[in-house]
């Protein structure tokens, strides 16, 4: 799916199942929330926190899915069409970071 058929079939489902969207504010919270859980399995699955019931089973995916459905939902609700959005973005980086990265000792 592109980023342009998933803003649809976000929004679609929004208007649909989830009867409409939460506003701004609250989606960013949801957000923040969704992007906590992630940092919170990266830093005990790659990093040196564990977890406190050493049965759990992570659900990266799951909770990446989750961000970038929030991240849709707010797009969506604010007009920006991410496809354009992350095509000047990457644009952007492109020309900023042509060389500065080549030249970057600590990547070597």
């Amino acid at each position: 799916m592109t980023i342009e058929e998933a803003q649809k079939i976000i929004d679609e489902w929004i208007t649909t199942v989830g009867v409409r969207y939460f506003n701004e504010l609250t989606n960013t919270a949801i957000l923040m929330e969704e992007v906590g859980e992630v940092a919170r399995i990266m830093s005990r699955v790659y990093g040196e926190q564990s977890f406190k019931n050493p049965e759990e089973k992570p659900e990266l995916a799951d909770e990446l899915a989750d961000v970038l459905f929030v991240l849709i939902c707010i797009a969506n609700q604010t007009g920006i069409n991410l496809t354009d959005a992350l095509n000047k973005n990457l644009e952007k980086k492109s020309i900023r970071d042509s060389q500065r990265h080549l030249k970057n000792d600590k990547l070597k």
